[in-house]
């Protein structure tokens, strides 16, 4: 394919056409001598002199006439696949499935307000939610999944994101814990507690080690929200995203299942959660509309 001019295929459309140098030149907006030098190419090309002169015009040789029943079409496919795409997505006739990477804390408190809100605008659409056991960028470059929700923590170059929410770490203990009593709780009394942790890493133990603390982990679970029922159910501290205590979807989530927070005796920086997708998908209609979705959903969830 290296010698192939697709440019020349437009011209032989345009002299079959306009069975005339002259005339094939005006239309493409070149000079006569450059439609001729083309004519000289494309003759080198397909091995036919294509057209040939009878009296004071052109006439098409037995195979540019069977080319003339061709080119069109091709010279038009060819230029609507290099032309930019004017794709549209029409939610309401769209069917297809999208496999998002998410935290079990969005998809508990707002995977069913992102439902119902696809649901409503493309009700052939269907949302698969799997678990996000790390930060992998591999199922994002291969296909896999189609979006992944959470913090960035990638270092794959072409990954594209896009702000959702700010959110910071706060803890969570179940109500009438003696902890609660103090009034002020510091970070050595905090410490100190019994706690069950979620095995993703915080920056609240860094913070503690500066100090020259450690938490005392008694149980180590999958995710926040196994950490949040633990809690509920014994005497053990528990960290979890602010996002984890509810939403305006379910509005304290949290309290509502027995669950008490406070605010962390040491400082941590807050963090973006982002809509993670691969470049290949970036101007894909429907994959533009779903995270359209989501941030308005997220934009409305979590002000």
């Amino acid at each position: 394919m290296v010698n192939i001019d697709f440019n020349l295929l437009i011209a032989l459309e345009a002299l079959l056409s306009e069975r005339s140098v002259t005339g094939a030149a005006r239309r493409l907006g070149l000079s006569v001598s450059a439609m001729s030098r083309t004519l000289t190419r494309l003759r080198e090309a397909t091995g036919d002199r294509l057209l040939l002169q009878a009296g004071r015009t052109l006439v098409l040789t037995p195979y540019a006439e069977q080319l003339n029943q061709q080119v069109p079409a091709l010279s038009r496919d060819i230029q609507a696949v290099l032309r930019p795409t004017d794709r549209q997505c029409d939610p309401a006739t769209l069917e297809r499935s999208f496999t998002i990477r998410a935290g079990e804390g969005f998809v508990d408190l707002a995977g069913a307000a992102l439902m119902k809100r696809i649901h409503n605008a493309a009700p052939r659409v269907q949302l698969n939610f799997v678990p996000k056991v790390d930060w992998d960028a591999q199922p994002l470059r291969d296909g896999a999944i189609d979006l992944e929700i959470g913090t960035v923590k990638t270092t794959a170059p072409e990954i594209r994101t896009r702000l959702l929410f700010r959110d910071r770490y706060i803890g969570v203990c179940r109500k009438g814990h003696p902890v609660l009593d103090a009034h002020a709780m510091d970070a050595a009394t905090y410490a100190a507690a019994d706690h069950v942790a979620a095995s993703r890493p915080t920056p609240v133990d860094a913070a503690l080690a500066a100090l020259g603390l450690k938490r005392k982990i008694m149980m180590t679970v999958a995710g926040y929200t196994h950490a949040m029922q633990v809690a509920r159910h014994s005497d053990l501290l528990a960290i979890i995203p602010h996002s984890c205590l509810g939403n305006a979807f379910i509005p304290d989530h949290a309290a509502a299942n027995g669950l008490q927070s406070f605010e962390l005796p040491v400082q941590t920086p807050a963090f973006n959660v982002s809509a993670i997708w691969h470049p290949r998908l970036d101007r894909d209609p429907a994959h533009v509309w779903l995270r359209n979705e989501i941030l308005a959903l997220c934009q409305t969830g979590y002000p």
